[in-house]
């Protein structure tokens, strides 16, 4: 794992980084999923390495390190993210995102298209507020979508109650217990200690750092994203497992079907935390390769 670094924003916040990988390797910003935070990217440390990739991983705003802003909107990262790769020395990259960093990923290449060289989607979250019909979406993320609908409050102190347990490290012993309600693909691969600790740290991070961060995050993919897809002419390849719970793999081929430079590969027996997780190297190859 790497080392905390902050950046002073203009605003006067700061977003806090960390990097993984070859330091001197193709650059790549790493968007974390939700909940989740920058350390997530530790899943592409080994692969990293062997590649010669450089991973540079952000908090977003209100996520653990990085200073809350109040009703952030999506298309307010390209300038952060622009201030990240400055600061770094960092002229062209490339962008990785997984599960609910899609969103970002896609708006930064937008905005950024010459220096955007190409982004790697991966069990990517689709554009919610674009959808007639939520039933490609997990249960929990369609009642909390009809909460934030019918009784918001009620959605925030539920976010509040549930946060002292969100925050705690699962004990070795209940961990199957957690397992059990996964896919049984995604299960398996989270038994190993490493990959367990990586996904569910970041998330506990997350949740430790704020309430109102984790919210916020929330509300930006339920929100219109401010833009189209079919704008974003900067490479896209667009990674999605069969069995992928969270989001239906039918919900990423519509995706693709609207990004006018993609290509995507619809993987069988994968599920949302099993992909990136065990094809983390194939993912990054392709991407360097663009």
């Amino acid at each position: 794992m790497g080392d905390e670094r902050l950046i002073q924003l203009g605003s006067g916040g700061q977003i806090a980084f960390e990097e993984y990988g070859d330091p001197t390797g193709t650059p790549v910003v790493f968007c974390h999923g939700w909940p989740s935070s920058r350390t997530m990217a530790q899943l592409t440390d080994d692969s990293a390495r062997q590649l010669r990739v450089r991973i540079i991983s952000p908090d977003r705003p209100g996520i653990s390190g990085s200073s809350f802003q109040r009703n952030r909107k999506l298309l307010e990262w390209p300038p952060i993210v622009e201030r990240l790769v400055d600061h770094l020395g960092v002229t062209k990259f490339r962008m990785l995102a997984i599960s609910g960093g899609a969103p970002y990923a896609y708006v930064t290449a937008r905005a950024m298209p010459t220096r955007v060289r190409a982004i790697a989607i991966v069990s990517g979250a689709p554009p919610i507020a674009d959808l007639a019909d939520h039933r490609g979406l997990l249960r929990l993320y369609r009642w909390m979508l009809k909460f934030r609908r019918t009784s918001p409050e009620l959605l925030r102190i539920l976010f509040h109650i549930g946060q002292p347990f969100a925050a705690r490290r699962i004990p070795i012993q209940l961990r199957p217990l957690v397992l059990k309600f996964l896919h049984p693909y995604d299960a398996a691969v989270l038994r190993d200690n490493a990959a367990f600790e990586a996904c569910f740290e970041s998330a506990r991070r997350a949740w430790r750092g704020s309430v109102e961060g984790v919210m916020s995050d929330a509300q930006v993919y339920a929100d219109p994203w401010g833009f189209r897809l079919e704008d974003i002419d900067v490479p896209v390849r667009l990674w999605h497992g069969k069995q992928d719970r969270a989001f239906s793999f039918l919900l990423a081929e519509e995706v693709a079907k609207r990004l006018p430079n993609c290509k995507a590969r619809y993987v069988d027996r994968a599920g949302h935390y099993s992909l990136p997780i065990r094809y983390v190297r194939e993912i990054l190859t392709d991407l360097i390769a663009v």
